[in-house]
């Protein structure tokens, strides 16, 4: 008996398929959601793992081209797939510390002034992966880590909103929606630099972009272009003759360029649906719960909440923010530190906020320069963050938005100083 009960703590898909189970069964749901809800979320955490390997075996052949074809190892920022690496070594940690973190998050907000419950479940998980592996690197176990990393998460949670709420009054014109995503502090910095220098600028929605490039607002097309330029230079910089020798298995290095380019795409989206699977049943049940034990609550939401607001903003944030990685990049190089590569998905998400955030502040110049700045930020902070990752440091690819590094490197040095 004791030996099943720990295969199934130590299986973080049936662990986190239990939360699922007691939520649904919390709030009086009929049988069949209950079965249905369970094993959904426990298949989300499958499909995530798959995605993951995918993803990883694309990344790891980009990595070999760029390194052979440059001389220098480039890092791809990814949250999804380094969280899925981490969840392999880290998984029920990672469990138990976002389950309790959700709940601190909302005794903190019914006990205090911060009154926001975050609900973007992914990015809790992702948080929550990467307080796990810093303060187990930092020698913390058992109790101990599970309860410092579910208080430091409920912590986070509550207060990264209500750091963000001034720019969302100006974003929405309301204060009924907060903003719940771990890219604040990037965000806040484009809205701080419009402020600066945005003096007269005409929002971004007074101009009006080519229909031909509205494609780049659907992610994973975004995604599958951007990545197959990337794979396509540094395929030609690799030289046809070793792709083909050493990676493609004699098929033509540029077709075997574009299909790891779209393999990553896919590895993304899988990722995405699997994150989206898992969490479509356990924030239901804490926000249901959440919403009648904390009076003038404010839901924290995903970063796509302000995109409707602003969407030329959107696209211009993104465009910009990508170029502050190119120009990152060269930074690196210049200093001969790790390459971090621009990656598609934080740039397009965390890129297209932080241009919403300066317009709302700044204009259009709010907009180009506070997003191109955060592209920088976002391409610097991951340098600093890799060494208190331990071993998963050493990965092709590390966690891309800024909060994530503001936090790691923070957390990681302060535990470094007391041990």
């Amino acid at each position: 008996m004791l030996k099943l009960m720990l295969d199934i703590l130590s299986v973080p898909a049936i662990l986190v398929g239990l939360i699922a189970l007691i939520g649904l069964l919390l709030q009086k749901k009929s049988s069949s959601d209950i079965i249905k809800g369970t094993i959904k979320t426990i298949l989300g955490f499958l499909i995530l793992g798959g995605g993951a390997t995918i993803v990883v075996a694309a990344l790891g052949h980009f990595g070999v081209m760029f390194q052979q074809g440059f001389g220098v190892t480039g890092v791809v920022p990814n949250n999804e797939a380094i969280v899925a690496m981490g969840l392999k070594t880290y998984g029920t940690t990672t469990a138990l510390i976002m389950v309790f973190g959700m709940i601190a998050n909302i005794l903190i907000a019914r006990f205090t002034k911060f009154k926001y419950i975050f609900l973007t479940g992914h990015h809790t998980l992702y948080m929550a992966c990467m307080i796990a592996v810093i303060l187990a690197v930092g020698g913390l176990q058992g109790t101990a880590l599970i309860a410092v990393g579910a208080i430091l998460l409920g912590i986070i949670m509550a207060i990264f909103p209500a750091i963000a709420q001034p720019f969302m009054r100006k974003i929405t014109g309301t204060d009924d929606v907060a903003f719940g995503h771990f890219g604040t502090c990037g965000y806040v910095l484009s809205g701080l630099i419009g402020k600066l220098v945005g003096k007269d600028s005409k929002s971004t929605e007074e101009i009006k972009f080519p229909k031909g490039l509205s494609f780049l607002r659907d992610s994973s097309v975004a995604i599958s272009l951007t990545m197959a330029i990337c794979y396509i230079i540094v395929a030609i910089a690799c030289g046809k003759e070793y792709v083909e020798t050493n990676l493609s298995g004699g098929q033509n290095f540029l077709v075997f360029s574009f299909i790891q380019a779209l393999t990553f795409a896919g590895g993304v989206y899988i990722i995405l649906q699997g994150v989206r699977l898992i969490l479509a049943e356990i924030v239901p049940a804490f926000t249901g719960i959440s919403m009648k034990l904390v009076p003038n609550a404010k839901p924290a939401l995903d970063c796509p909440v302000v995109f409707p607001y602003a969407p030329n903003a959107v696209l211009i944030g993104f465009l910009s923010s990508f170029l502050g990685g190119i120009v990152g990049m060269f930074i690196l190089g210049s200093l001969g530190a790790v390459i971090i590569l621009p990656g598609v998905v934080p740039h397009f998400f965390c890129g297209a906020t932080a241009g919403v955030f300066g317009n709302a502040t700044g204009g259009r110049r709010g907009a180009f320069i506070g997003a191109f700045v955060h592209g920088l930020f976002i391409t610097l902070l991951p340098v600093l963050l890799m060494p208190v990752l331990g071993d998963l440091g050493f990965s092709n690819t590390t966690f891309s938005d800024a909060d994530f590094g503001v936090i790691g490197i923070l957390l990681g040095n302060i535990i470094r100083f007391i041990s």
